[in-house]
């Protein structure tokens, strides 16, 4: 996958450098025509795993910006505001992640956006603790990482 990324942005590189025109929007251009050139060169579904993969990729990375920023607006929201809305709480969430780094990113990832935070996985690697600052609902708090996080994060990394 790595080497499918790598003959991506090479030939994206030198799309840019063929055109001229230093612009995200020739980039992205670029980027895109050299994906859809390399998938029609792929033939094994080894190769094709790449083409599969990235805009999960992409899609991943916009839904975690929003939830960066959609986290940040409440936690700033709760700071400037003279009366505090926060509900906090430690919950227990069951894992469909089995190895270390599907664990790892998934507890970083948690980490990073505010009003959460992983504090613990237990020693069977079935259950991770989440300390979060807005536990309204409970099941509703362990949904949200469960569908949101976890099962985007295991569909890109499976």
């Amino acid at each position: 996958m790595v080497k499918r990324l790598l003959m991506n942005l090479l030939l994206t590189l030198i799309w840019v450098a063929l055109t001229g025109e230093f612009t995200f929007i020739n980039f992205s251009f670029g980027f895109i025509l050299s994906f859809f050139i390399l998938w029609l060169m792929a033939r094994s579904s080894e190769e094709r795993r790449y083409f599969d993969r990235l805009p999960k990729m992409i899609s991943f990375f916009f839904f975690f910006l929003k939830e960066l920023i959609k986290a940040n607006l409440q936690v700033a929201y709760d700071v400037i505001t003279p009366k505090f809305y926060m509900e906090p709480g430690i919950v227990k969430i069951p894992l469909d992640a089995k190895t270390d780094l599907e664990i790892t990113l998934l507890a970083n990832l948690i980490s990073l956006t505010p009003g959460t935070l992983c504090l613990d996985v237990s020693d069977d690697k079935k259950v991770m603790y989440v300390h979060g600052m807005y536990i309204r609902d409970k099941e509703q708090f362990i949904a949200g990482i469960k569908t949101g996080f976890e099962k985007k994060l295991l569909e890109i990394l499976r």
